[in-house]
């Protein structure tokens, strides 16, 4: 028969783990059915809005490459606003990318974030999602002009479940005259931010304050011939 100290043991270990999982994670944990489920509720919740705010930050860079970025700037023209241009002329050159050559500037970005976080005591797990899914977009963005083949069945399954972008909702973006759509990761965010007309707006206010108006992009139809290099890339790119 055990003593009342005994019964007391797996009670302490329990309290101990659940507080070793509220400071490493950042939540409460409480030892109710209803405190357990408010938990998972809780932490769904802190996924979801880091998930969706790493789309929007990859989306808002996106758009100011693709609105703003010149290929004659100098470093940023030749590092950002040519592969930009490029990709709008030939969409599935951007598939020849090893990982590091299609994410490096999105690691740079995310690694800045986690830094900052981690000097401000800040690095908690939904931290980590979002600056994993920040510095990790463009491959997503880069499965979404893949075929389900190149994809294989995992990734295919995770657009089919609407869990990433797909190649129909990113086919969007390229379609005339690709000013939608810049969010990568999720099919969630852009249909909100176009009903808001949230682009639009923006490059209204930018034009208004700043006169900053939108670079154009000969990829769209009657927008001007292409640049030689891309013709020559192009000829490349066939070859």
């Amino acid at each position: 028969m055990s003593s009342p100290a005994d019964r007391l043991v797996p009670n302490i270990e329990f309290v101990d783990a659940t507080t070793w999982l509220s400071i490493h994670t950042g939540t409460s944990i409480q030892a109710t059915p209803s405190g357990i489920m408010n938990d998972w509720i809780v932490g769904l919740l802190k996924f979801a809005l880091a998930v969706l705010a790493a789309d929007f930050l990859v989306g808002f860079v996106h758009w100011i490459e693709d609105a703003y970025v010149r290929e004659d700037w100098p470093v940023l023209g030749p590092l950002v606003g040519r592969p930009n241009i490029l990709h709008h002329h030939l969409p599935r050159h951007f598939v020849r990318k090893s990982w590091f050559q299609s994410c490096w500037d999105q690691l740079l970005l995310a690694a800045g974030i986690a830094g900052i976080a981690f000097w401000m005591e800040a690095l908690t797990w939904p931290v980590m999602v979002f600056v994993v899914l920040v510095g990790n977009a463009n491959q997503i963005h880069k499965w979404a002009h893949r075929s389900r083949r190149e994809n294989g069945p995992i990734i295919s399954l995770l657009q089919d479940l609407h869990l990433i972008q797909g190649v129909r909702h990113h086919a969007i973006h390229h379609t005339d005259p690709k000013s939608m759509h810049y969010c990568v990761i999720t099919e969630w965010l852009n249909p909100v931010l176009e009903y808001l007309r949230f682009w639009t707006r923006l490059e209204c206010l930018l034009w208004r304050w700043a006169h900053l108006r939108r670079r154009v992009d000969t990829s769209n139809r009657r927008h001007g011939a292409a640049p030689e290099w891309i013709r020559l890339q192009a000829r490349g790119a066939i070859s």
